[in-house]
């Protein structure tokens, strides 16, 4: 009875467990140039952005009318006609994915995988704690695109003016959605852990929205689509309110939980090496 409660009692809680492998995934993280590289990344687009706004003679053109548009969308705009609609801070949830699928192609590649199940069995940590990372990631992305962004309009000529709390609702509506994008492309990468092309290719079509833009060309621009990431995403924009913070949580948490549960799901009955 002693040795069995004293094995109860050893055993690591889930906290732990998460707090362990947060640990060896941040350090990883923060001591390889993949962060930093995308990083740059996220704030080099606002420039690249800028130099396609600007005419002939160094004017803005009809991309933009606002210097903030390079950040977010004047409305929600679910169907996108051309795009400088869609050049704004929801391209880091593309270039997001693509650092997520090299993190954990990387861990199979290397052989951690196998190594870290088994000596660590729940699968359900490797998940969380991989979505974790990617949220980080995603919403650190979410700043250097900011900064890159208000540097690089304000060589546009174009005005700044804005309600500033509803740029604000929008920024961290954005930031907010890193969590849902994050697990849909763990989840993506653990079912084609092995085809990393597959995943690469995947993670892009999604980030840039193509499923829900489709559907939206069918039913129009209406707040329903808000229901997919894509939706909430675009839904972050300069009219936001408190109302669409909440909209993007609730999207953001409800997502993180069901692709959580099916990837552990996947992880607990396949081979993941």
């Amino acid at each position: 009875m002693e040795n069995t409660a004293m094995l109860q009692f050893d055993k690591p809680s889930f906290f732990k467990r998460l707090k362990g492998m947060l640990g060896v995934d941040f350090y990883r993280l923060f001591h390889t140039p993949l962060l930093y590289v995308f990083l740059c990344i996220a704030a080099l687009i606002p420039a690249l952005v800028s130099m396609g706004a600007m005419g002939g003679e160094g004017e803005a053109s009809g991309m933009f009318t606002n210097a903030w548009q390079i950040i977010a969308a004047n409305s929600p705009l679910y169907v996108v006609s051309d795009i400088g609609e869609y050049a704004n801070m929801n391209m880091v949830f593309i270039f997001g994915g693509i650092m997520i699928s090299i993190f954990i192609g990387h861990d199979y590649k290397s052989g951690y995988v196998k190594q870290l199940f088994t000596t660590h069995a729940k699968k359900q940590d490797y998940m969380i704690s991989k979505t974790l990372l990617g949220a980080f990631s995603m919403a650190c992305m979410c700043v250097t695109y900011l900064i890159g962004g208000m540097i690089s309009a304000a060589g546009t000529g174009l005005p700044f003016t804005v309600n500033a709390g509803s740029l604000i609702c929008a920024i961290l509506g954005k930031m907010i959605m890193s969590l849902g994008w994050a697990s849909l492309y763990t989840f993506i990468n653990i079912i084609f852990r092995s085809k990393f092309g597959i995943s690469i290719a995947l993670c892009f079509v999604l980030g840039t929205g193509i499923p829900v833009i489709g559907a939206a060309a069918v039913v129009g621009n209406t707040p329903a689509l808000n229901i997919f990431l894509y939706g909430s995403s675009v839904y972050a924009c300069l009219s936001s309110n408190f109302v669409s913070i909440i909209i993007c949580l609730m999207n953001s948490v409800v997502w993180a939980v069901v692709y959580n549960v099916l990837g552990t799901l996947i992880l607990n009955k396949r081979d993941c090496y």
